[in-house]
């Protein structure tokens, strides 16, 4: 329905100031990430983390935090948990998808105006085409109805999924999530369903975007034996890189796909939009995958 993110200017500007908005982000890899492909491409890039749990900051600042921003020479920030849905009052405008998907990950601060965005359904397209694009992709069961899960979810019936089952332990939830997402696919049958059993069984593949199996929620977000060799599982988590789900399903036969790679070409996205120059995808995941492998070595 929606492309993929476009450069917005034609040549970069001489420094770039940008940032990240969010709760708990002290580890995030994003500055990591977007300075270390500006030094490839030979940009000028500082990228800072504003943790709101650091700074002292909630969603009731947000009015005031943003213009300050913008005033104090922000080109861009990124947004995430918990403020992707309170910054959208506060802009100036917002492209179609991230008002589609009634959040944000990326705000352009532009000539005295806020512009919202989302690369989080794009980047996780990209990602899944360039792992699991020549599977079938038709019957989606995803677990997890949060913020992560619209961007996926609309990612799958942009790419012309038929049926999306949507798990998630809150049922209203998963049932707010169908209704959106139906709504904006008309021609697809998306439904919240109570059990994962349910919804995996006739399903071509499973993607996983609940917090299960994150280092600090550690588990199974089902039960793996529900899972037959000839589906393919995603997991956009990616610290593990390869949580205990994708290495069951790995045990199984299914195919995998790790969340690193929507990770990086989300950013690899955003920084386009704060640039205005297109970054080399495949050296962020190379990047990405070396700093991966750096952190987890014993």
């Amino acid at each position: 329905m929606f492309q993929s993110p476009a450069p917005v200017a034609d040549r970069p500007r001489a420094s770039i100031l940008c940032g990240l908005i969010g709760q708990g982000i002290g580890g995030s890899r994003s500055p990591h990430m977007h300075e270390t492909e500006a030094r490839a491409l030979g940009l000028t890039l500082v990228y800072r983390i504003l943790d709101a749990d650091r700074m002292g900051y909630g969603a009731d600042d947000l009015p005031r935090l943003l213009p300050m921003l913008g005033a104090m020479g922000f080109d861009g920030i990124n947004v995430t948990h918990p403020f992707k849905q309170a910054v959208m009052p506060l802009l100036d405008s917002l492209s179609d998808a991230a008002r589609a998907l009634g959040a944000v990950n990326t705000i352009l601060f532009r000539n005295g105006r806020a512009h919202g965005d989302n690369t989080d359904w794009s980047g996780y397209r990209a990602h899944f085409l360039a792992g699991l694009a020549d599977r079938p992709r038709g019957r989606i069961a995803m677990i997890g109805a949060g913020g992560a899960a619209a961007a996926v979810g609309y990612a799958h019936l942009d790419l012309g999924a038929t049926h999306l089952a949507i798990v998630d332990p809150a049922q209203d939830r998963a049932a707010a999530l169908a209704d959106r997402l139906g709504a904006l696919f008309p021609a697809a049958r998306v439904q919240a369903i109570a059990h994962a059993a349910d919804a995996i069984a006739d399903a071509d593949g499973v993607v996983q975007t609940s917090p299960i199996g994150m280092l600090s929620h550690p588990g199974l977000p089902f039960d793996p034996d529900l899972l037959t060799p000839d589906q393919w599982v995603s997991d956009i988590i990616y610290f593990p890189l390869h949580t205990p789900l994708l290495m069951a399903a790995q045990a199984k036969g299914c195919a995998i796909l790790t969340g690193g790679g929507m990770a990086v070409m989300q950013a690899a996205h955003a920084f386009a939009l704060f640039t205005g120059v297109a970054p080399d995808s495949e050296r962020m995941l190379a990047d990405f995958a070396r700093a991966t492998d750096a952190a987890v070595a014993p």
